[in-house]
């Protein structure tokens, strides 16, 4: 795999999007938002910088993509997605430009919508067949403790910038809420949000909660129940993301046989960087790897200087 195919990864099974084939257009953890949620961990410098040298060029981003293809693969979505924020690429709409005149699969922009607020974040994300953004609080003061943002990033702008693309976009716009127990999931929380959805109005609502070892201990899931209570709160365009969850639990298009990286984890403790560079794959698919072997109990992940290692469990531990 080349330098450049390493900005692509997958497709892997996704329960939005089905066979997705991920671009990854940022830096690890490259992000303005410090969520509790994330299953990447920390954002150790959140910033809202899109530098005029783009983090990942359009040019590298697509020779990765076009290797992929050439393999053979059939994704049902190409998604801008990853390890950070992708709307802090310079280069969004070049790129989106560029895979348009490659091939014919649909490209989804998977962001947290923080930016489509600046005319030229909305105008590259134009060139998206979907647009997924997350909206995980009804007010400020919940924005601020789920989502973390840096300085400069204000709930109302946030709103606003999601309702105006809406506007003008002509493609999907589906939203996804991010429910928290005790902190997003009451019934007066979601009433804010489904308020919010009336002024958005998009193609669809997606409930969602924690499935992965989220960033926050204290960033919990809510059950199946409170989901389902939510969506019929939110109202006709709400759906919750967990049969799909359970529907593609046994899948897997990771490229990495399960007993190489056991055989690995058995003879030291890995972090998921060092995973990723021994087998040649993405982080995101090192971590969805891991997340499955965690499930059952076949590894485990302990901290030791400010770094997360996985490591095997021994018969019987």
């Amino acid at each position: 795999m080349s330098a450049a195919a390493r900005h692509v990864y997958g497709p892997v099974p996704s329960r939005r999007l089905g066979a997705s084939l991920g671009v990854d257009l940022v830096p690890v953890k490259t992000c303005d938002y410090d969520c509790l949620y994330c299953q990447l961990g920390r954002t150790p410098s959140r910033t809202l910088t899109r530098r005029i040298a783009p983090y990942v060029p359009a040019e590298t981003l697509m020779e990765g993509l076009e290797e992929r293809l050439r393999s053979g693969i059939s994704p049902d979505y190409i998604t801008m997605a990853g390890s950070g924020e992708p709307t802090l690429n310079s280069e969004l709409g070049k790129l989106l430009s560029m895979v348009r005149e490659l091939t014919d699969v649909p490209v989804a922009v998977l962001t947290n919508g923080s930016l489509l607020s600046d005319p030229a974040v909305s105008s590259a994300c134009l060139g998206a067949d979907l647009v997924l953004p997350s909206l995980d609080a009804g007010d400020e003061t919940t924005f601020r403790e789920v989502n973390r943002p840096c300085a400069g990033v204000a709930f109302s702008e946030v709103v606003e910038g999601i309702a105006r693309f809406r506007e003008s976009y002509a493609g999907l716009l589906w939203l996804e809420v991010m429910l928290l127990d005790g902190i997003n999931s009451d019934d007066r929380s979601v009433e804010k949000i489904a308020g919010l959805v009336e002024r958005i109005r998009p193609d669809e609502v997606q409930l969602n909660t924690v499935v992965r070892p989220p960033a926050e201990p204290r960033a919990r899931p809510v059950t199946g129940a409170r989901l389902l209570e939510a969506a019929e709160a939110i109202g006709p365009r709400a759906s919750v993301l967990e049969e799909a969850m359970r529907k593609h639990q046994e899948a897997s298009a990771v490229r990495v046989e399960e007993v190489e990286l056991l055989e690995l984890l058995g003879r030291r403790p890995c972090t998921r960087a060092q995973i990723a560079d021994a087998f040649g794959i993405n982080e995101i698919e090192a971590l969805k790897l891991l997340s499955g072997l965690m499930a059952h109990g076949t590894i485990v992940s302990e901290s030791s200087g400010g770094k997360v290692f996985y490591r095997l469990l021994p018969p019987g531990d």
